[in-house]
This record gives C-alpha cells, structure tokens and sequence, in this order.
C-alpha cells in the first residue's frame, strides 16, 4: 500500500482545496481567522501537532514531518527560527501535504490494522520537510520531488493568504512601498518572503531578481468576494 502520491494540480485545484479546508474548520467550528492559526485547521481536520526533537540525517536538518498513520505533524524543537509566520507557513505547509499527498483512507485503513496488532511496514513511513521556503513557480521546477514540495508551499500560501483576504489588506495601501508590505505581513502574521512570493504569484508585484525595487504587477486586485462562496 502506498500511502504517499503524486498527481497533478493546477493552481486553481489547489487553491481550491484551501477552500475546503476553510468549510471544514467553520464546519468543525475553527471559523478561519487573520493573522491565520494553522495549529486550527489541522485541529478541524483532526491532526495533531506536536513540538520534539527531530535529528538531522545524512542530507541535514529536518524543519518537521508528517506522520500519516498517527494523523501527526511533528516540528522541530530544535530549530529556534520555527517561530511566527515561520510556524505558520510550515503547519500549512504540512496540511498541504496531508491533503494533496496522503492517501488518507489507506492511512486510516493501516491505522486500524495496526491497532489490531498486524505490524504493517508502512507505520514508519513518515513525509520530511526541509524547508518551506519553496518558491511557488511552477515553470522553474525540474524534479519529482520538486513539484511534491511546490503543491505543498502553493497550497500554504492559498491558505495563509486566500485572495480575499489579501485585497481585504490591501485597500489604501502601495503595494509598491516596503512599509506597507511589512504592515501586511504583521496583519497576514507571515513571514515577508511568503508575502512577497504570493503577491507575486498573482501578478500584483513585480520585483527583477537581485533588486528591492518593486514594480507594480499587470494583475489588479479585484473587489472582495464571499471567501466561502465557493
């Protein structure tokens, strides 16, 4: 039994898995709330997550995993920059995993036959994550594993940072001026670079690489819409 895949997704199946998750937390009364606590969705959908040590292996150190068969997301303890839109961003980055790559009715399968003492070997099989810091263009990505980790960071950044909300948190503001996006960023509660990487995503800001200049994008921010109306 695989209780890993992979599959493609545009960005609007993506984001609109976000969307699910939005449903079932106002559902599982988590009623979605900014700056966002993913620590809530993954208690809508019935994850747990915990803070322990987690050593590095021969490829470095390991910012957090995913334990599908305990509905588990473990952070690193030890790693003393997993704070603020950084612990934000890597929870969501997790759940993204959790919705786009567990088979989850494998997994709740194999949970129950281990609990019956059957001793399957997929129970060590565990998702690691290395860093959330994925840059969410698709058009650069080369490897398998790339584009696993480019539908997780996607998918954090939809749900960190849905649409409406950032045209919400953008009114009266010069997306063009660095204050104003730091004054965002407190308000998202993410970190400057998923900001930055997400309004660039949508075309709302242009910044050529290797400068701080910033330009403004061909997309405009259109009015707000019905978050849940989907």
């Amino acid at each position: 039994m695989n209780l890993f895949s992979y599959k493609f997704y545009s960005k609007e199946e993506i984001e609109q898995k976000a969307y699910e998750v939005f449903k079932i937390m106002e559902l599982e009364n988590f009623p979605p709330k900014w700056p966002f606590e993913a620590s809530c969705a993954a208690d809508a959908l019935g994850i747990m997550v915990s803070w322990e040590r987690i050593p590095p292996d021969e490829q470095g150190s390991i910012v957090a995993k995913i334990l599908p068969l305990q509905r588990k997301i473990v952070l690193n303890e030890c790693i003393s920059e997993l704070t603020g839109g950084f612990e934000q961003s890597t929870i969501a980055h997790e759940i993204g995993h959790w919705i786009l790559h567990v088979n989850q009715n494998e997994a709740d399968g194999l949970t129950e036959q281990l609990e019956l003492n059957l001793g399957m070997k997929d129970a060590t099989k565990l998702y690691l994550c290395r860093t959330t810091g994925v840059k969410t263009n698709p058009n650069i990505i080369q490897s398998h594993l790339d584009k696993i980790e480019w539908q997780a960071q996607y998918f954090a950044s939809c749900l960190l940072m849905p649409k409406e909300i950032l045209e919400a948190k953008q009114r009266g503001r010069n997306l063009t001026n660095w204050k104003h996006l730091y004054a965002m960023k407190e308000e998202l509660g993410v970190t400057i670079s998923n900001l930055i990487n997400r309004l660039q995503d949508l075309g709302w800001i242009f910044i050529p690489k290797g400068s701080k200049q910033i330009y403004p994008g061909k997309a405009a921010p259109n009015g707000q819409t019905n978050l849940f109306n989907r």
